[in-house]
């Protein structure tokens, strides 16, 4: 049996781990696995064993489209809306093999033979574990599953600082800890594993281009296609950024504004909240996106500075929804 496991556009954390751990119990069952995502993920995750193995559409379309083409079983991981592959879309709506889909993102639009679907789990890779402890596959693997699935449970909770309150996330930890991984490594890996730049960046935005909107407890910054080429910017030195201004007291809702540099006036936004505001609302009503309730994203197509009067708008309006 031939099998793609696929992900969303931009692959973060959670992404590219379930994917690697996914694939890994199915090759433990001797089936032959392939791992196929639209684009670049972010140089921090190459820690995670098996990255190599990954087949990117943007860099080899022809393959990625043999490979959909002669599979018999598409996984889709982290991804309920075949949209979330952009330029893979066509070619995994034509594929014909049967879908099974492991996803948390709420309101899934995927027709899948298999739907495992749970909005109220950390994590892609938190599903992933529950599968295949259940199945009883977990005992006969090792580091090369445990680490993907710790590192996309990581990074989809901020280091297990939110959206991580629970008993059972902590077990699944221990579990992976008896595979002899790391973690304290690990998490240097991602957290601390950035260029000279980043930091100058991450400084830059802090100082220079923050807006603090105190009444509404809200703050935002933008980066343009010009700082991005001053910091020398690599994709995935934004990554957290916008988690950082809710170390303001009083702050409930973050949103970073980048332009996007592989297209004319694309604005992408990140929205990250605390306690009960729903900036996933916020990012479907104002901003074409969607996500989690403390953590979504969108995108504009506009210039930047329709984009910062589209979030002016959001914040000003959406506050009164959420009292």
């Amino acid at each position: 049996m031939r099998i793609v496991v696929c992900a969303h556009v931009n692959p973060d954390g959670d992404a590219v781990g379930s994917t690697l751990g996914w694939a890994n119990y199915l090759r433990s069952l001797q089936k032959d696995v392939t791992v196929v995502v639209p684009n670049q993920f972010p140089d921090f995750l190459r820690c995670m064993p098996g990255i190599e193995t990954i087949v990117r559409h943007d860099k080899n379309p022809e393959k990625v489209e043999e490979l959909l083409k002669q599979c018999d079983l598409l996984c889709c991981l982290d991804l309920n809306d075949l949209k979330r592959l952009e330029d893979m879309q066509p070619l995994a709506e034509q594929c014909g093999a049967p879908v099974v889909m492991i996803d948390h993102h709420p309101f899934p639009v995927l027709q899948a033979q298999v739907a495992v679907s749970h909005p109220e789990m950390s994590s892609t890779c938190e599903l992933v574990f529950r599968l295949v402890w259940q199945l009883g596959g977990f005992e006969m693997l090792n580091r090369q599953f445990a680490i993907p699935i710790y590192c996309g449970m990581m990074t989809d909770t901020g280091g297990f600082t939110y959206n991580s309150n629970t008993p059972e996330i902590f077990f699944i930890v221990a579990q992976l800890l008896t595979k002899g991984i790391d973690k304290d490594r690990l998490y240097r890996q991602v957290y601390h594993n950035f260029s000279e730049n980043r930091l100058r960046l991450m400084g830059y935005v802090m100082y220079q281009k923050l807006q603090v909107l105190e009444q509404q407890h809200a703050a935002f910054f933008t980066i343009t296609k010009q700082e991005q080429r001053r910091f020398q910017f690599v994709k995935g030195d934004a990554e957290g950024l916008v988690n950082m201004p809710l170390q303001i007291k009083g702050v409930r809702l973050s949103i970073s504004l980048r332009e996007d540099t592989e297209h004319t006036n694309q604005i992408m936004l990140s929205l990250r909240s605390v306690d009960d505001f729903p900036c996933n609302k916020m990012a479907e009503q104002y901003f074409n996106g969607g996500g989690h309730l403390n953590a979504a994203g969108g995108r504009l197509q506009c210039s930047m500075r329709e984009a910062v009067l589209q979030v002016m708008k959001a914040i000003t309006e959406f506050k009164y929804e959420t009292k």
